[in-house]
């Protein structure tokens, strides 16, 4: 398990670019399961219908069998919190939004993250170089290919895709850039040391691709700080991000947060396998 205070910067551009009141926003609070495959995505999904404490809303949200136009694949479910005992009661009704995803599909979420880290690009909202979206379009179709799911419609079949992808690659040297953001981004040498026996990291990347991690005994106190991070953000345009999480050991930080660690190695191995005419091999 491990958990982060929602960012400000991202509900208010929601609030920006749709006709969602603060009041509504299905996403305030969230929650997501990683499931190994496709297998256990569905047989999670099938016994939350059949067993779950929670009000599920009517609409549900299928961008694996749906996927969107940019590649993203999930399955959203929103859902009103009902209150167990008197001590969460004062959360009945609040809406929560369950993702669920297969192990690949986060690794290519976790991708388009990382690399618009690096680059300075917002690749996951479709800002920056259109190669490099291209990629991330045609890559996660062959994820749904080798999961047996569906693709979106506006992709090549799967020879032409590879075909793209092979000519992608060797124009803006993905593989390369991606194993480069895999070695260059490190934790700070005394983070060990420092970090022994809290629960609570304030994880900061620069543009110059450094990550400084900040323990916090007490959650007030890292929000305190994230805080002043953030207005400055907003304020003076600093292309520093940072993020609060928490987690229940600090070993976890790295598989819990792969983007801000530069963790790319999944989907660099099946870009390659793909690239040199293998197929993409679903986690195991």
């Amino acid at each position: 398990m491990a958990s982060r205070p929602k960012r400000m910067a991202s509900i208010r551009r929601k609030l920006r670019e749709s006709t969602t009141n603060l009041d509504t926003m299905n996403d305030i609070g969230g929650c997501r399961a990683i499931m190994a495959d496709i297998k256990g995505v569905r047989s999670l999904l099938a016994s939350m219908r059949d067993k779950f404490p929670h009000e599920i809303h009517s609409r549900e949200f299928n961008y694996i069998d749906e996927p969107k136009p940019d590649g993203y694949r999930s399955h959203h479910i929103v859902f009103k919190y009902r209150p167990r005992d008197a001590d969460t009661e004062a959360f009945d009704g609040r809406r929560i939004e369950l993702q669920v995803r297969t192990k690949l599909q986060h690794s290519w979420a976790t991708a388009v993250e990382a690399v618009g880290l690096f680059r300075g690009q917002d690749l996951k909202h479709g800002e920056g170089d259109q190669d490099w979206l291209r990629l991330f379009q045609l890559m996660s179709a062959e994820f749904a290919h080798v999961e047996q799911c569906p693709v979106h419609v506006s992709v090549p079949d799967h020879n032409d895709r590879v075909r793209e992808l092979q000519d992608l690659n060797k124009r803006i040297d993905a593989i390369g850039i991606l194993e480069k953001i895999n070695n260059t981004t490190h934790c700070p040498e005394n983070f060990v040391h420092k970090a022994a026996k809290t629960r609570y990291y304030l994880l900061q990347y620069g543009k110059d691709h450094k990550l400084s991690i900040e323990p916090f005994w007490a959650l007030i106190l890292g929000a305190r700080k994230l805080k002043e991070i953030e207005q400055k953000i907003e304020l003076r345009g600093s292309e520093v991000k940072a993020v609060l999480v928490e987690v229940d050991k600090k070993e976890k930080l790295v598989e819990m947060y792969p983007n801000y660690f530069g963790d790319v190695y999944l989907f660099a191995r099946n870009l390659k396998s793909i690239c040199t005419g293998k197929a993409a091999i679903e986690y195991s």
